[in-house]
């Protein structure tokens, strides 16, 4: 790319930062550093409000980036991402939103802990949520590092990892200062960035085929080399029993994983009552529906445009296909045009990246004070010094993604995030359920339920292609892969569920009437909610 790419792509990146700063900064002098404050915003945020952030926090690289890149390589495979992104939000409506605003307070752990034994149910969740965000981390800085190996040609890998590096520190700067109220307010700031350049570029590729979707597709089959059968089920998920098989389990992951994510789940808590919980749900849901029908035409796009071939060869994932994109439909390389379009989706896609880092940093920081250091610490101290714990957990989480991005830099950043959705649906998921529907669930059948997701999701990840024994793994000159598929939702998802059951059938705990009682009403009237 030419030095004009990088420098104006990098002077409206920096824009952002600046504006962005600037709202911290003033968040920050205006807080009075309440645990409310800093985790729920004050719970001041409107319906529409909170809409706009949720849906800034769930449009991150990997739909940007990464599903785009996935439509672009693989056609009609790649649009699973788009169906199971969008439909998991019907989960989210329908069983958790406004149950979860009305039984918590902060986080996840909190609705469990509602009618269990507090300690072993928030160090199990709270363990689970830590995990979960960081694999979500991990996306956002393997997006960061491919737009940065776009705008400098690849000529620098010391250039990637201090941009990685930087993204890290700047999440962490907008955590510990601002908390949820800045963060909330860069994702509304991101998600009207988003929406208007994904609009502009839709528009612009439904131009130049002049509205002829029929004839977009078949311009983007017959580009890719693969004919008809880039439009079909099976490029990516069809040559065998076990890609048969990755594809039901990636799926199942999507669709469950939405409703266990802790920086989403802690948004619900930003509002003032279960009714605005669930418009914020139904604001998101028109939002991120509508973008996730821009991506399929900016992917069609990209294979009919730059070829999966040129794709390939700037990113072996596909993570750069919607640059480039915006490269072409402005004019090509060196033309004026493709020069602005280039420079304002990098500086928007930038921009996606921090504003969705802020979000799940600040949610593991909260349950690792929240959850896991007050828990640990002697009871009348829970909520001193619990905001200053959460703001030195924001550090030490951002050193932990940065490292495994810079690990994971080749891998589609859709992919990872498919992962993190895994683990989310494993453990998360089927402990939320049990706790507010199940009335005999007890605090063995929590902790199991989460163990039981967690351990094989993780275990079955790490001797899975991902890590090892494939070409385009992790460490490829090594072989410890013996589970056959590369996301391990099918197996693990049953498992956490079964754990839970299982847990509580061979518990001696009597499970506790009144309390279950007291739950069951706040969270279906919100009598009694925080």
């Amino acid at each position: 790319m030419t030095g004009h790419h990088q420098t104006l792509a990098l002077l409206l990146f920096s824009a952002f930062v600046a504006v962005t700063l600037g709202i911290t900064t003033w968040v920050s002098r205006k807080r009075h550093g309440s645990a409310e404050e800093f985790y729920a915003g004050g719970r001041l945020f409107s319906p529409m409000e909170n809409g706009f952030a949720i849906a800034g926090d769930y449009m991150s690289a990997a739909s940007f980036l990464g599903v785009t890149g996935l439509i672009a390589l693989f056609g009609y495979d790649g649009l699973l991402y788009v169906v199971g992104f969008l439909v998991a939000w019907l989960v989210v409506l329908f069983l958790v939103a406004e149950l979860v605003r009305n039984c918590g307070r902060f986080t996840l752990a909190d609705v469990i802990a509602a009618r269990m034994s507090e300690r072993p149910v928030r160090i199990a969740v709270g363990t689970s949520s830590v995990t979960v965000s960081v694999l979500y981390l991990v996306a956002q800085m393997v997006g960061a590092g491919s737009l940065v190996a776009l705008l400098l040609g690849r000529t620098s890998e010391a250039a990637q990892a201090w941009t990685v590096i930087g993204v890290g520190a700047l999440m962490v700067i907008y955590v510990s200062l601002g908390g949820m109220r800045a963060t909330t307010w860069i994702q509304i700031v991101k998600a009207v960035l988003l929406l208007s350049g994904t609009v502009v570029l839709t528009v612009l590729v439904l131009l130049h085929f002049h509205g002829d979707i029929d004839r977009l597709l078949f311009t983007a089959a017959e580009r890719s080399g693969h004919g008809k059968a880039f439009l079909a089920p099976g490029l990516k998920y069809g040559g065998s029993w076990s890609a048969r098989l990755d594809f039901i389990s990636l799926g199942l992951a999507l669709v469950l994983g939405t409703a266990g994510l802790p920086h989403i789940l802690s948004r619900f808590y930003t509002v003032p009552t279960a009714r605005a919980a669930r418009r914020s749900a139904v604001w998101s849901i028109g939002l991120i529906g509508s973008f996730y029908l821009m991506t399929i035409v900016l992917g069609f796009g990209a294979a009919a445009l730059v070829g999966p071939d040129a794709v390939r060869a700037s990113n072996a994932s596909g993570n750069t296909a919607v640059p480039l994109l915006a490269l072409d439909l402005g004019g090509g390389a060196g033309s004026t045009g493709g020069t602005v379009l280039f420079a304002i989706v990098a500086a928007v896609a930038f921009a996606t990246i921090l504003a969705v880092v802020a979000g799940i940093t600040l949610a593991s920081s909260a349950s690792v004070a929240h959850d896991l250091y007050a828990t640990l610490r002697r009871p009348h101290a829970r909520r001193r010094g619990e905001v200053a714990v959460a703001r030195t957990a924001a550090v030490g989480i951002g050193v932990v993604a940065i490292a495994l991005g810079l690990l994971a830099r080749d891998m589609n950043v859709a992919f990872l995030v498919g992962l993190a959705f895994a683990v989310a649906a494993s453990a998360n998921l089927p402990v939320l359920l049990y706790s507010l529907f199940w009335r005999n669930f007890t605090t063995r059948g929590a902790v199991w339920a989460v163990y039981g997701g967690l351990v094989p999701a993780l275990a079955l990840v790490v001797l899975s292609p991902v890590v090892s024994g494939s070409p385009g793994a992790l460490f490829p000159g090594v072989d410890f892969q013996y589970f056959p598929l590369q996301n391990p939702g099918i197996v693990s998802v049953p498992l956490g569920f079964l754990a839970g059951w299982l847990g509580t059938v061979t518990s001696d705990e009597v499970p506790d009437e009144a309390r279950h009682a007291e739950t069951e009403v706040r969270s279906l009237t919100g009598a009694g909610a925080v």
